[in-house]
């Protein structure tokens, strides 16, 4: 019964891109039957993005919480912490981006690594 249900939704012409091989989405067409390298960038796009946005709510978070700590030690210092840490995760997040390119692209000489479409 599941194979049947299956299939009768990878049948649906509105669900597929471009020549079957994108599936569409509400966050885009991805690319399930393309290659690896294209799936596994477009899932690693979304991840660093999520990671960056996660990034951005912890600083603000970190912000409110120093800002209302009202003189409190204990919630100063988590506060100081949380904002370290965010900052922290940020940056290696964007210096992961910058090694991978200079290491894939300029040294190694990967193809289609880090080109866009």
């Amino acid at each position: 019964m599941k194979k049947i249900f299956f299939a009768f939704i990878l049948a649906d012409a509105d669900l597929w891109c471009v020549k079957n091989k994108t599936l569409n989405t509400a966050i885009g067409c991805i690319p399930i039957l393309t290659t690896k390298e294209a799936f596994l960038g477009f899932i690693l796009k979304w991840a660093i993005g999520i990671g960056g946005g996660i990034a951005f709510l912890l600083i603000i978070y970190a912000g409110f919480m120093l800002m209302t700590s009202q003189g409190n030690p204990e919630r100063l210092q988590a506060g100081k912490e949380l904002m370290t840490s965010a900052i922290s995760g940020l940056i290696l997040l964007i210096f992961s981006i910058f090694i991978l390119k200079v290491i894939g692209v300029d040294i190694l000489g990967i193809p289609g690594f880090g080109t866009g479409p």
